[in-house]
């Protein structure tokens, strides 16, 4: 101790910090031993934990720019910013930007896959972290995360929601707040796979709200919705009516993954 006052010296402290270090680097390396990093792909052993391989990463279709402003649809060539695809043009979204990762494709959508069916839900932390960087600073601009939800129905089958997961992810990241309950999904559908882009519009019309007790949270908020993959647009853009019904000022759109049947 120093004298009478109690405290403990700086070396003592910076020696105890120092043990402390040590011993954490100790349990990281004993637990690195009994479960190695592995590539979130195709499994080889990684140099650290949450990380995918070279082999996987040159298979990742990464959206770069340049593409839409709106669409986020990658263009094959730069046609200055600010430009607009011509879907975006010719049938504005209901949402005012979309963002993603990668083309859903390959090692892209086996990480939505696995995450989605196969109860890997340890991905989320990675794929939110890469889905932060592919916003273009819409995550750090936003003032809350919410989720595409599932009916009770699926997910008490499913046991959890793939995109509440990737959502959280986001919001611990960031430190942004996650609305776990701002949207949530009021009429059961069917599943959107195998259907048209008329029939996936049909199916979630109005299958989404905000309770008026979260109204408060989400009116004159800029809001990031956060999706596993996006396809038509039909679920996100049905999601998005809900919370501008509810007075949302802005909508992000956020997947990890897009269906892209071409480059412009």
């Amino acid at each position: 101790m120093d004298g009478e006052s109690g405290e403990i010296p700086g070396s003592l402290r910076s020696r105890a910090s120092g043990w402390a270090g040590s011993l954490r680097r100790l349990g990281s390396a004993a637990v690195d031993f009994v479960y190695p990093p592995v590539c979130a792909g195709c499994g080889v052993i990684v140099s650290r934990h949450g990380g995918v391989c070279a082999a996987c990463w040159c298979g990742l279709k990464l959206i770069e720019r340049p593409y839409c402003e709106v669409l986020g649809i990658p263009f094959s060539h730069d046609l200055g910013r600010g430009i607009l695809s011509a879907d975006a043009i010719a049938d504005p979204p209901v949402f005012d930007r979309l963002r993603s990762v990668a083309i859903h494709d390959g090692i892209a959508r086996d990480l939505v896959h696995d995450l989605k069916y196969r109860d890997r839900t340890d991905l989320a932390q990675m794929m939110a972290e890469w889905m932060i960087r592919a916003s273009d600073g819409e995550v750090a601009r936003a003032e809350a995360i919410v989720a595409v939800p599932l009916h009770a129905f699926r997910l008490w089958g499913r046991r959890y929601n793939q995109s509440a997961e990737l959502a959280r992810a986001i919001a611990g990241i960031s430190g942004k707040p996650f609305l776990a309950t701002a949207l949530l999904r009021t009429r059961r559908t069917r599943q959107q796979v195998g259907l048209g882009k008329a029939a996936r519009r049909d199916n979630v019309q109005g299958a989404f709200s905000v309770p008026e007790t979260q109204r408060p949270a989400v009116f004159g908020r800029r809001i990031v919705l956060v999706d596993d993959v996006y396809t038509t647009g039909a679920t996100v853009s049905a999601a998005t009516r809900a919370l501008k019904r509810a007075g949302a000022a802005d909508v992000t759109v956020l997947t990890f993954a897009r269906a892209v049947s071409g480059l412009i």
